[in-house]
């Protein structure tokens, strides 16, 4: 099971795209992959259709493994790993391990 969801701010910590940052927009947990917005780009040649009246090169991101990346918490500003808690009402909560702070 992952800790990294849709919609988290994640930052690149191995390959080609290492130090970037971005929202994340889909888990394919199945994979292990996830795919960033504005990481791991990939050229696709496309063929003219007549929705795509175009054709040629096009670039669009690519998944990119869930070991390359890291949640970057919005309190401390840094990459940090994701725990599990659970609070006095008994509801499970993911926490930032550097800072403790909750994460919505």
């Amino acid at each position: 099971m992952s800790k990294i969801r849709k919609n988290d701010t994640v930052r690149v910590i191995q390959g080609r795209d290492k130090g970037k940052t971005g929202r994340v927009l889909h888990v394919y947990p199945k994979e292990n992959r996830v795919l960033v917005e504005g990481v791991s780009f990939v050229k696709k040649h496309a063929r003219r259709t007549q929705k795509d009246q175009q054709g040629g090169i096009m670039t669009k991101e690519s998944p990119i493994s869930i070991g390359k990346i890291m949640y970057l918490c919005k309190a401390c500003g840094k990459p940090a790993r994701i725990n599990y808690s659970k609070l006095n009402d008994g509801t499970k909560v993911r926490s930032c391990q550097k800072c403790k702070e909750i994460i919505a």
